[in-house]
């Protein structure tokens, strides 16, 4: 058995006394090395993560993580750790998530860190800390890297959330080990991470139960667990071990992930960043916070697509659609977090379709290849992670454009998008005139999270005009033949593109930012409703409200009084 952790953790620095005044940014890029929280060890197809808070190691001061209790910079972690069992360890088939505390598995999300956060600090936490419970499950089902969570004692809040978001669950047996859902009784909120909407519609839990469960602060624990399917075994103390290694092993038998493979390492990622530029080599953003906006550039790939699935492990870590979605995924994170007042984000791409395209069909034609799965699902996460992200967005697509295939996701992901009809004739008059091409990853490897193509999201209840852009698939689209399709919204010309841009801009950025937030969440995710949208939908909308509402939040609010004593003084009126 080896381990993964050896050195603690540097947390990030940050200034005052608490999250409301928080100016220092937060950096999502750490390694195993620098843990603080978590220890990642391996033994063969066995990998075990345990979470073993250090109290002192908050993201910021003003509180302790007492009772493996977590804040941003735990869930940062995580969501390393599981990048890293994937690509780094195609060898391992299960992944066991257990506590390093006695008698406690995890006591959630700190309470007196939210109680310090500002609201936006709030909710963003909470969406990161869903999309990481989401990539679990996402490991679970396509991946054939299945977690399963082994509760070494009572798991609450978050922490019980944490233990949804694997495939099995397993409590110990000791007659004072539960989990609970505690937050209504105790804080005056709902819990964060899709906790009730795990309960009923993954684990199948009755409401009149779910019910009773999510008002009652002390859980559930033993058989009655069991029985309410809140989790799927109870065992003993004496059994703990030697069952859970059984059931670990057996979910390994199932996999399909290769034993003897190279994995990719997910080297340090190279990033310039200061107020207003962050750089990386396939990515790129301005920042103006005058205006309120981010320009982003996504460069292509600089060379052909390699010949076979050899070359993905030749390249590894600098496999362009790899390289690419890590830097996406980190700027989405860092612009997220660090610059809440940003409002709109322009794409741009730059660069040859056609090498895209080819890089597209590689992935493809090898998806049964572990490297090729794996960085197509990964893609797949981030670009569900823009689709959530409340950012206003807009595409624009210009000659010299790349918008094919994979990085035409940008485009359909955009709330608006603006084509050049032409050239710039200043610029350059002998130009190729910008296009956009479908391609098969258009089709059907990348969904959002309602379970659709963006292409059939955009088409929803139009079959026909679906079955139009389909059949376009590796057509070089310009302008006027992209807006006939519907795969655009404008198409100004040279001499009104600029202005037509700058007013569309400006426009959004005079806008309420509560109200396109709501807004966006509304028209995004058309069609049928999954777990997924029902979870970010809720943390939009309920979630949001709840804990801007003085009944959660306000000086006399539960959120306030919790260990204090006091009971909370709530506003009675139902709204």
């Amino acid at each position: 058995m080896t381990s993964v952790a050896s050195e603690p953790a540097v947390r990030p620095s940050s200034q005052g006394d608490g999250l409301p005044a928080r100016r220092e940014r937060v950096e999502f890029r750490t390694t195993p090395s620098r843990y603080r929280h978590w220890r990642l060890t391996l033994d063969g197809s066995i990998a075990t993560l345990t979470m073993d808070v250090d109290e002192q190691g908050g993201l910021v001061p003003g509180y302790e993580l007492k009772l493996n209790s977590y804040d941003l910079g735990v869930d940062i972690e995580l969501y390393d750790a599981v990048q890293r069992l994937r690509f780094e360890h195609p060898e391992v088939r299960t992944v066991v998530i257990t506590g390093g505390k006695e008698k406690v598995f995890c006591a959630g999300a700190n309470i007196r860190m939210l109680a310090a956060s500002t609201h936006s600090w709030k909710v963003n936490f909470c969406k990161f800390t869903n999309e990481t419970r989401n990539g679990i499950e996402d490991a679970s089902a396509h991946s054939g890297q299945t977690y399963l969570a082994a509760l070494n004692g009572t798991a609450s809040g978050g922490g019980y959330e944490l233990a949804l978001a694997c495939e099995h669950i397993m409590l110990v047996d000791d007659r004072s080990s539960a989990v609970s859902l505690p937050e209504l009784p105790l804080l005056g909120v709902l819990p964060g991470t899709g906790g009730l909407t795990r309960v009923v519609d993954k684990r199948h839990v009755r409401r009149d139960l779910a019910d009773y469960f999510s008002t009652r602060s002390e859980g559930v624990g033993g058989k009655k667990a069991v029985r309410w399917r809140l989790v799927d075994e109870a065992v003993a103390r004496t059994a703990w071990d030697r069952t859970v290694a059984e059931r670990a092993a057996a979910f390994a038998e199932r996999s399909d992930r290769p034993a003897g493979a190279r994995g990719i390492e997910l080297t340090p990622l190279a990033k310039t960043r200061t107020d207003d530029h962050i750089g990386y080599r396939y990515v790129s953003a301005a920042l103006d916070h005058d205006r309120g906006v981010v320009e982003i550039t996504v460069l292509g790939p600089e060379t052909d697509a390699p010949v076979d699935v050899a070359g993905i492990h030749d390249q590894s870590v600098d496999f362009w659609p790899l390289a690419l979605t890590r830097e996406l995924d980190d700027l989405i994170l860092d612009l997220r977090t660090n610059e809440t007042e940003l409002g709109t984000w322009v794409f741009r791409t730059k660069g040859d379709a056609a090498r895209v395209l080819s890089h597209d069909a590689l992935l493809l034609e090898h998806s049964g290849d572990w490297p090729a799965r794996e960085i197509v699902l990964y893609l797949k996460r981030t670009l569900k992670r823009l689709d959530v992200t409340s950012r206003s967005l807009i595409a624009l697509i210009e000659p010299g454009s790349c918008f094919a295939g994979s990085l035409l996701e940008l485009a359909l992901a955009a709330d608006r998008s603006f084509q050049l009809v032409g050239v710039f004739e200043d610029v350059d008059p002998d130009a190729e005139p910008a296009a956009i091409t479908i391609g098969p990853m258009n089709l059907g490897p990348l969904p959002m999270g309602n379970g659709l193509t963006r292409l059939a999201t955009r088409f929803h209840g139009d079959p026909e005009a679906l079955a139009a852009a389909e059949a376009a698939e590796g057509d070089a689209l310009r302008a006027e033949d992209a807006e006939g399709l519907g795969l655009v919204t404008f198409i100004p010309d040279d001499i009104d593109w600029e202005e037509e841009v700058r007013i569309a801009i400006e426009e959004r950025a005079s806008l309420s930012p509560d109200a396109l937030t709501g807004l966006e969440a509304n028209y995004r995710f058309a069609g049928p409703e999954t777990i997924e949208t029902k979870i970010f939908g809720r943390l939009s909308a309920w979630q949001n409200w709840i804990f801007y509402r003085p009944n959660a939040s306000g000086p006399d609010g539960a959120l306030r009084k919790f260990g204090t004593g006091q009971r909370a003084d709530f506003d009675r009126k139902r709204v």
